[in-house]
């Protein structure tokens, strides 16, 4: 599955999975912008691809601010030339029960997880649809599609992204460009690091594999179809959750 000549933006980059997708990627073959708040993690990130002998850019910014995507992604095909890959897997939580969910933790997950989303395909469209090839892949979860308690807002934003995924798949398929999901299930990342082990053993219980899944995990799911092998695949939910959701 070679990338090579590729260019990928990848949010959410300085950690977990986003981190996970841009390593991939770049390995693959591809040049990577990686995007981030953290400017320390990203630099390190760049580092890293770049010792291996890849191609790799920081860019530090709030995914949420339009403006700093804007600038982000013309940044990037100022550097590059072009972008024809794009990771949307900035993500937060704000977990409470439906009942005392505060106005400003649903909006602020709605805008980091799906709105932000929405920006970043808008700005990189024009990019693909010059060299009628495009890659978007859009970071769901298994709780987007299950729904999960205390996580109303997570779940609306993920169930958000799937809808969002289809919508683009629609307009922009007859231009080369797809556009697809993959849905996590349990992964072992900075976001659950903070669950307890009793919890984490029970969730794997809950799992057929009996275990919970790698930032690599869905990176390679990413890679796949970020490639040319997966060109006739568009508007699908990729589940990366080791049978925690079947169907």
């Amino acid at each position: 599955m070679s990338l090579s000549e590729r260019v990928a933006f990848v949010t959410g980059a300085s950690q977990g999975i986003g981190r996970a997708c841009a390593l991939k990627l770049a390995t693959a073959g591809a040049a990577v912008a990686v995007a981030a708040r953290n400017q320390e993690k990203l630099d390190e990130l760049v580092k890293e691809i770049v010792s291996g002998g890849g191609k790799a850019v920081a860019c530090v910014l709030d995914v949420a601010d339009e403006e700093q995507v804007k600038t982000a992604i013309k940044s990037t095909v100022a550097q590059f030339g072009k972008v024809d890959i794009l990771v949307n897997n900035a993500g937060i939580t704000r977990d409470q029960l439906v009942l005392r969910m505060k106005r400003a933790d649903w909006d602020a997950v709605l805008q980091t997880n799906l709105t932000s989303a929405y920006l970043c395909i808008q700005q990189v469209t024009s990019s693909m649809l010059k060299q009628r090839w495009g890659r978007i892949i859009n970071i769901a979860s298994v709780f987007g599609q299950m729904g999960q308690a205390g996580q109303a807002n997570y779940s609306a934003s993920k169930a958000g992204l799937i809808g969002l995924t289809m919508a683009i798949a629609r307009e922009l398929g007859s231009r080369n460009i797809t556009c697809n999901a993959v849905a996590p299930g349990f992964i072992e990342t900075a976001m659950t690091e903070v669950l307890g082990d009793e919890f984490k053993q029970n969730a794997a219980k809950q799992i057929p594999l009996g275990r919970v899944g790698s930032p690599a995990d869905v990176a390679n799911a990413v890679a796949f179809l970020a490639s040319d092998e997966a060109s006739y695949i568009t508007g699908h939910v990729l589940n990366v959750n080791g049978g925690m959701l079947m169907g």
